[in-house]
């Protein structure tokens, strides 16, 4: 007999055995007829299974009493799509509830699919994960013996989820250890402290976490270079309900900062990356400092990548550092298209490259083309120069302006260097001085009969400047305060020779005073010592009104003004502004309204007049995008006089002040 015979003959008996026993059964016996035939074919099919009993699940009842629903209904009922509701109780008595919930949200699966409608074995089978889910949470915060179940519930329409948590005693550290940790020396209560679980505290996941990433951060601060903490280890007692953490730490030694070595294609050499750096040869490692290095680095707009790897020598207490660098793309062509009510329409276009003379010395020729200004310069603009954050800055132009006050054409030379704040690294204290000389010839008033003339200017000046900053947004700024002085001492030679000195001196604050609001405020005072005005070159004088001066005056357009209705400067200037920053909660915050008061006075004495103070009320409208808020301003002037416009509206990038 072949297998294959073997196997039909096997399930021939098997089946005939089977049968007997169903047979066997008084009341099957009863109710099944008798088999047409003694031999059985086993290749016939199946009867269908009979009918067990038990229907499906029903929402509406206990588990227990679901077996008396009817098949049909409950298969409709388990097959349907319905809307649920989902409620969680029990974690009144837990002092982390809101952020259980808050990360319970981020992760329930009952929430991601809210808004779609389940059946009951979706809904079902979330409750279930989202049950598993909340234990987890609260195991996380130290509630170990917590017990979630879940329940469902069939309403008018809906379906009401409940998750029914009992979170019981929360687990407490009854001791924290640290082995290893005295071999930082001196260190070690400093670095411990940094370490902030204790013994008595909850046993919460994520404060162990934070911790460790505290206290290795603060080894690397303290100088030890090769320093590495090891997996916590948290033995839990749920008879005391208390728990024991070993944490251990390899401080390793004290290392000091070795050698710099460059690889990739580096757009600068080790020496302007020692410029850059805020550490030295020698001096005691700081992991901060090498992250610091390295925003520094891309901050350049020279490097695309820089990485840092630290090199042990020495044992570990010599550290070098192997920074490898791709560079950035070094050219840039831009263009800008614009309009405004005082200075008309321009055109402006600029071509840079920012590493033309090695290292990061940029060149940049730029052009005005406009219905107020045509301009035509070339800038050489070298960032760090000699010392992190400060630049060398020569500019040549030659440019052609023609306002309402005057008419300019000027060529002029210039030499300064800097200490400049940036997005990065907003500084508190800046700095500004050098050198300009220029050549100008200028069409204005310089008489007091108003009539206009044109003289030329030879005017050599040496400007300085100092501010601080103790804000907290270079362009969105919401506490804190300004303050800078800016002082120009000049020899301006026109048929004889003049000494003078322009000053001004810029202050403002913010505060935020509710919700959303911030209170700021502003005010500017200037004076120009030694000489009248109209012995002063009329591009040299005050002028006031504008944007970013009076809101609600046309661009340079408050003050004295000559027969034709024109300004024509002054010498004493004062300023002030006042506005409440409204940040709507509508559209996610991103947008917000300025309610603002200027206002402002420009005097041709040497101190500023209070009868000349002009006023302007206006509204701005806020978009605060990623790079900072963009700004539309439109103020209306309260002492409109012969040539003010009834509104004046600006547009521009930043808050006003």
């Amino acid at each position: 007999m072949s297998g294959w015979d073997r196997a039909r003959e096997s399930a021939r008996l098997l089946c005939a055995a089977a049968l007997g026993l169903i047979l066997a059964s008084p009341a099957l016996a009863q109710s099944q007829p008798p088999p047409p035939s003694p031999d059985l074919d086993p290749s016939a099919p199946l009867d269908p299974m009979p009918d067990l009993g038990v229907g499906w699940p029903d929402l509406k009842t206990s588990p227990a009493a679901s077996a008396t629903t009817s098949s049909s209904d409950s298969a409709s009922d388990s097959t349907s799509a319905r809307r649920y509701t989902l409620t969680i109780e029990g974690l009144e008595t837990v002092g982390s509830a809101d952020d259980i919930l808050a990360a319970f949200r981020r992760g329930s699966a009952l929430e991601a699919d809210r808004k779609d409608s389940a059946n009951a074995a979706q809904i079902d089978r979330r409750s279930r994960a989202d049950a598993d889910l909340l234990e987890q949470l609260l195991r996380s915060q130290g509630y170990y013996d917590a017990d979630v179940e879940p329940q469902t519930r069939l309403a008018v329409g809906t379906v009401q989820v409940l998750l029914e948590a009992t979170p019981g005693e929360q687990y407490k550290f009854a001791s924290v250890d640290l082995p290893g940790l005295d071999a930082a020396g001196p260190d070690a209560a400093r670095l411990r402290d940094t370490f902030a679980i204790r013994a008595g505290d909850p046993v919460i996941a994520a404060d162990v976490i934070a911790g460790g990433l505290a206290l290795q951060s603060a080894l690397g601060r303290e100088g030890f270079a090769s320093a590495a903490v090891g997996q916590q280890d948290i033995a839990v007692d749920h008879r005391t309900h208390l728990a024991s953490l070993t944490l251990p730490v390899t401080p390793g030694p004290i290392a000091r900062f070795g050698s710099i070595r460059v690889s990739g294609r580096p757009p600068f050499g080790a020496r302007h990356i020692w410029t850059i750096a805020r550490f030295r040869p020698g001096q005691r490692f700081d992991r901060t400092k090498i992250e610091d290095l390295r925003q520094a680095l891309i901050a350049t707009t020279l490097v695309a990548v820089a990485d840092i790897r630290v090199v042990p020598v020495d044992g570990g207490r010599t550290v070098d550092l192997d920074v490898r660098l791709q560079p950035a793309p070094s050219h840039t062509i831009a263009g800008a298209i614009g309009y405004d009510t005082g200075r008309g329409a321009s055109i402006e276009g600029s071509w840079q490259a920012r590493n033309f003379f090695n290292p990061e010395g940029a060149l940049t020729l730029r052009g005005v083309l406009g219905t107020s200004e045509q301009l035509a310069a070339i800038e050489l603009r070298r960032s760090n120069f000699g010392r992190r954050d400060q630049v060398l800055d020569l500019q040549a132009l030659a440019s052609h302006q023609k306002f309402d006050a005057y008419e300019a054409r000027t060529v002029m030379l210039s030499a300064d260097i800097e200490r400049q704040s940036n997005f990065i690294w907003q500084k508190k204290w800046t700095w500004t001085y050098g050198a300009t000389v220029l050549a100008t010839d200028e069409r204005g008033v310089f008489d007091s009969s108003s009539q206009k003339d044109t003289r030329t200017f030879l005017i050599a000046a040496a400007p300085l400047s100092l501010g601080y900053d103790g804000s907290d947004s270079l362009l969105d700024p919401t506490r804190g305060f300004r303050l800078s002085a800016h002082v120009s001492p000049e020899v301006s030679a026109h048929s004889g020779q003049l000494v003078y000195a322009r000053s001004q001196i810029d202050a403002s604050a913010y505060r935020p005073v509710a919700d959303g609001i911030v209170a700021a405020g502003r005010i500017r005072l200037g004076t120009i010592l030694g000489a009248g005005v109209y012995d002063i070159a009329p591009s040299r004088r005050f002028y006031a009104g504008g944007g970013g001066s009076v809101r609600g005056y046309g661009y340079q357009q408050l003050g004295p003004k000559d027969m034709d209705g024109d300004p024509i400067g002054g010498r004493g200037l004062a300023e002030f502004a006042l506005e409440a920053r409204i940040r709507l909660k509508a559209f996610g915050g991103n947008f917000g309204i300025v309610p603002f008061l200027d206002g402002g006075a420009l005097s041709t004495g040497m101190l500023p007049d209070p009868d000349d103070l002009r006023f302007a009320v206006g509204l701005g409208a806020r978009y605060y995008s990623s790079f900072g808020p963009i700004r539309i301003d439109v103020g209306v002037p309260l002492n409109r006089q012969k040539g003010d416009g009834p509104v004046a509206v600006t547009v521009s990038l930043g808050q006003a002040f």
